[in-house]
């Protein structure tokens, strides 16, 4: 349920604070005093699109809050896997408007559309007149019908979509075992060609050819790198005046010197160590340019192993890791090919076998939708003479279809609020007020078995008065009792069921403003008064009086 409704320089609105009550809650004030714009404020917190012009002029930014109290759902793994702090029951649902951007968060974390669209589907259901209601839909007609009766056949139904979509996946597998069985014989021909040349290459890593590039530098440079590792030795350690000859000599002064003072002890052992280190380099200098042949045989090879490497490379990507990811890629779809080519019988055995028992599931369901819908219709139409529409006839029409992700029935609810009209699509119910008590009617039978916390009526008493009124007013009031309900009212019977009362206030002094007060008392009889009569006076006082006792 929504437990409060922050707004800041949103279009009229300095800064407003309201809380709401868990069951019935009332909104009125004068025509054109603005009181839709809370329920507008709401319904933007939860849509896509929002226009600039809600920021009050001359401020920066708008801000709109609500914070949400779930009682009902699950979201923990939902808020996991977006990044959300878990708050416990409390949710906090902010959008931030400026001239050049909006951003939603929920308990501080910014999110996407979609996510808020899911959590209104879970807590909110708005009813505007100057909206397409859900409920006059056609699409959405099957899942009302499915969740009034998910206790009756709502497993059956869940087995059936997940049947389904295996059914899917294996229309999916043909079609694409067809157009693969359908590639012509050069194109198979053509893979096994790009195969079997890249297998014939056997290529060892995909760093072989920048190993073998520098092989191939060692091999053409051999006769100067035996040069020049060969004079190394020499200088290190060859006949009389080398550098370790020079240093063996240097070594016998220092020893004799640490002889008279032990400070030079560590130092003689470290010119040790570096006398050793520099045989050791000698040594393997010596080996290094004994070892080296201008093997020419091994740099014929290596060179035309690069032109094979580079002949790929060409063909099928810049390295030799393209090349293999390519290779595997040519082996997977000719795998694909011929697999699909072998199992098309195979598949279209499943398909039959799922269908069939498909069939049979969607012939269950079916049977439990028309006898739902005949219980439903009965209640519906009951409802509508409870709300003053004695003549409505009220049907949940069910016709056959092709088999599809919801079973093979389209559901459709139709009405006639005349005697003399037939019965027609719910769409097309004309009145105003027709709408309002239809869609209260309906609302009231599935909210029996719906999750949806909020209820939110914007004017639903437009165009009823009298009797309809009270019946309407009894409606809410019965509704209020398993769901928090937020409505706007020009009906002082109506708003007399409050269990809080809002009244909107349009002020013009310096600047035009709208303020929300919360009515108690003489307030909320004068309110009531004024509703009743168009201004108070005795006779209205005492008539609000009589709706509150």
């Amino acid at each position: 349920m929504i437990k409060q409704l922050k707004l800041k320089n949103y279009i009229l609105i300095d800064e407003l604070c309201a809380n709401f009550h868990t069951g019935l809650n009332i909104i009125t004030g004068e025509t054109g005093a603005g009181k839709s714009i809370l329920l507008n404020a709401i319904d933007l917190v939860f849509s896509a699109r929002v226009s600039k012009d809600v920021i009050k002029t001359g401020c920066d930014k708008a801000v709109i809050e609500i914070t949400l109290d779930n009682i009902k759902h699950n979201l923990s793994q939902l808020f996991e896997e977006n990044g959300i702090d878990d708050c416990g029951s409390e949710i906090i649902i902010t959008k931030e408007i400026t001239p050049n951007a909006v951003r939603s968060r929920i308990n501080g974390t910014l999110v996407n559309q979609e996510l808020l669209k899911n959590l209104r589907t879970l807590f909110v259901d708005i009813h505007s007149q100057h909206q397409t209601y859900t409920f006059l839909q056609p699409q959405y007609h099957i899942n009302l019908l499915d969740s009034y009766a998910k206790d009756v056949y709502g497993e059956t139904l869940s087995s059936y979509k997940e049947k389904y979509k295996n059914y899917e996946n294996l229309l999916k597998q043909l079609e694409y075992a067809k157009n693969s069985a359908n590639a012509t014989e050069s194109q198979i021909e053509f893979l096994k060609f790009q195969i079997n040349e890249i297998e014939e290459a056997e290529i060892q890593s995909e760093t072989e050819d920048e190993e073998l590039s520098q092989e191939l530098e060692i091999l053409t440079n051999a006769e100067k790198l035996k040069e020049l590792t060969g004079s190394s030795y020499w200088a290190l350690n060859g006949d009389d005046g080398s550098i370790l000859e020079a240093l063996s000599k240097i070594k016998i002064d220092i020893s004799k010197a640490s002889s008279f003072d032990n400070k030079l002890e560590s130092l003689e052992q470290q010119f040790i160590d570096a006398i050793e280190n520099l045989k050791d380099i000698s040594s393997e200098l010596r080996n290094y340019s004994q070892n080296l042949d201008n093997d020419t045989q091994r740099l014929d090879e290596i060179q035309e192993r690069l032109f094979i490497f580079d002949k790929l490379k060409r063909k099928y990507g810049g390295t030799l890791e393209t090349v293999l990811q390519n290779y595997n890629n040519f082996t997977e779809e000719l795998s694909k090919i011929e697999f699909s080519t072998k199992n098309i019988e195979t598949i279209e055995q499943e398909i039959e076998l799922q269908k069939s028992e498909l069939t049979k599931l969607a012939k269950e369901i079916s049977e439990n939708r028309n006898n739902y819908a005949q219980v439903l219709s009965v209640l519906v139409q009951d409802k509508l003479a409870v709300l003053e529409l004695p003549k409505a006839r009220f049907e949940i029409q069910i016709t056959p279809k092709d088999l599809s992700s919801n079973g093979a029935d389209n559901v459709e609810f139709m009405i006639s609020t005349n005697i003399s009209e037939s019965l027609k699509p719910l769409a097309k119910v004309a009145s105003g007020g027709e709408i309002s008590r239809v869609m209260l009617a309906i609302k009231s039978i599935f909210a029996q078995n719906d999750d949806i916390d909020t209820v939110i009526f914007d004017e639903i008493d437009t165009g009823i008065s009298g009797k309809a009124s009270q019946s309407v007013a009894d409606e809410i009031v019965e509704l209020s009792k398993s769901h928090q309900i937020i409505i706007i009212t020009h009906q002082a019977i109506i708003a007399s069921k409050s269990d809080k009362h809002f009244y909107v206030r349009k002020s013009q002094e310096d600047e035009t403003k709208v303020e929300v007060y919360v009515l108690t008392g003489d307030n909320k009889i004068k309110a009531l008064a004024e509703l009743a009569g168009g201004e108070i006076n005795e006779q209205s006082i005492e008539f609000a009086k009589s709706l509150l006792t």
